[in-house]
């Protein structure tokens, strides 16, 4: 199936979790190493990430034009989805089967070639990518890695004290050791949760996970308490709905405490070091450190002078680093994109769409499409009740900027969290299901 412009625009307007058709009389391509189909032949766009950004960048390219050839690199055999792992972590799930994709169905629908390979290399200038399996040509890059952490900057964290004390802000082992952990604790214990200063990813997840741990002790070891300590000076996303929940269902186990930026940690001692000078011990301590984009984006100089953040063009996320490449998801950066939308999955899920579509209007000489981009994030303040906030994008004076008056965030009054809870959920298998067909 070939999208032309205008339907194009029509599937990106709706909402993006719905759901597509595979991509009907597209040839199933196995899964292979980069030895065996690095010899380019015609037009190419490698993608790298098999994430929410990766997976939807490379099944576009190849609907709205089915002669370029697309190569998804990507570590691993299966996603694990971050959004949603929190109710794993909490003891809601008892598995994460729900949040687990593979890619067979994406690359026999749509002609997409697996490669699952480690990335080490990205040569700009040769237009190639080295990976642990070969080494692969390409016309245009689209970079979607993720983030990676800022552990530099935190004194006594080495490669060890994740086993320790779990970020799990990358979902799978991380997750299962946290849960692990809490569980293992007596009633009584004492759990920290530490965030980092914005951007990170997911701005309202260390609230939502905030919410649904106190649930856990309140249900399970109520004589335990949870203390979250944020780096920032106040609640970043979703405010008075988080803070209604932590005064309504959790007083007395819960307590936030904004302005703790934590810049040392024990590992051996489950110690917390804010600013040199308070030191906040727990059982239970789950660090989310300082965050950047994806190590391969900083070692192809694909950051900025920070060398945290990639800067692009808003409306082709090209890096304005590097001609040909292409950024998307949570490692974009603010302003050029990202200052107003957030680092999410449906965020990235609403770049890649765009990018993709004038990846190919570059290599077909076609007029470009303008961002209109979408972000809905739910958040779960209970086992059965999830908050919202929504909004549109585009692009005003070279900036991605919300529209006016485009969005809105759930009523105060909770009204509609039973019924956005099942919304959440529906979201959930939606845009895996686009994801992994």
């Amino acid at each position: 199936m070939t999208l032309d412009r205008r339907s194009f625009i029509k599937i990106l307007g709706s909402a993006s979790g719905v759901a597509l058709a595979g991509c009907a009389g597209a040839p199933a391509v196995s899964s292979g190493s980069a030895g065996e189909i690095m010899a380019k032949s015609g037009r190419r766009v490698v993608v790298i990430g098999g994430g929410f950004g990766g997976t939807i960048a490379a099944k576009y390219v190849r609907m709205l034009d089915s002669s370029i050839e697309v190569v998804l690199i990507e570590r691993n055999k299966t996603h694990i989805s971050c959004p949603f792992s929190n109710f794993y972590i909490a003891g809601l799930t008892n598995d994460m089967s729900s949040l687990t994709i593979s890619y067979d169905k994406l690359a026999a629908n749509h002609g997409i070639k697996m490669v699952y390979a480690e990335v080490t290399t990205i040569d700009p200038a040769g237009k190639t990518v080295v990976t642990s399996a070969g080494t692969l040509k390409y016309d245009h890059l689209i970079v979607s890695p993720g983030i990676d952490f800022r552990t530099e900057e935190i004194e006594g964290y080495n490669a060890d004290t994740a086993n320790t004390i779990p970020h799990a802000w990358k979902a799978g082992e991380q997750s299962t050791l946290l849960r692990n952990q809490l569980q293992a604790m007596p009633d009584g214990g004492r759990v920290i949760i530490s965030m980092p200063l914005t951007p990170y990813r997911c701005p309202p997840g260390p609230y939502e996970r905030s919410c649904l741990i106190a649930h856990y002790l309140k249900t399970h070891k109520p004589k335990s308490k949870l203390v979250l300590l944020d780096a920032n000076p106040d609640v970043v996303s979703k405010k008075p709905l988080f803070t209604k929940a932590w005064n309504e269902y959790y007083k007395g186990i819960f307590e936030y405490v904004p302005g703790k930026k934590v810049t040392a940690v024990d590992a051996a001692k489950k110690t917390l070091v804010v600013e040199g000078i308070e030191d906040h011990k727990g059982d239970v301590v789950n660090f989310i450190p300082p965050q950047r984009a994806g190590d391969i984006a900083v070692k192809a100089g694909l950051t900025g002078d920070d060398k945290k953040w990639c800067p692009v063009n808003p409306i082709t996320f090209e890096s304005t680093k590097q001609k040909f490449i292409h950024v998307i998801g949570d490692a974009c950066a603010p302003p050029s994109a990202g200052a107003a939308m957030p680092k999410s999955g449906y965020s990235a899920n609403s770049q890649a769409k765009v990018c993709a579509t004038n990846v190919v209007a570059m290599m077909n000489g076609r007029e470009l499409v303008d961002l209109s981009g979408i972000n809905v994030c739910y958040s779960a303040i209970s086992d059965h009740q999830s908050v919202s906030i929504a909004a549109v994008y585009a692009v005003v004076e070279g900036k991605i900027t919300a529209v006016p008056n485009s969005g809105g965030i759930s009523p105060a009054d909770f009204s509609m969290t039973e019924l956005e809870h099942v919304y959440g959920e529906s979201w959930l298998r939606n845009i895996l299901t686009e994801m992994s067909t």
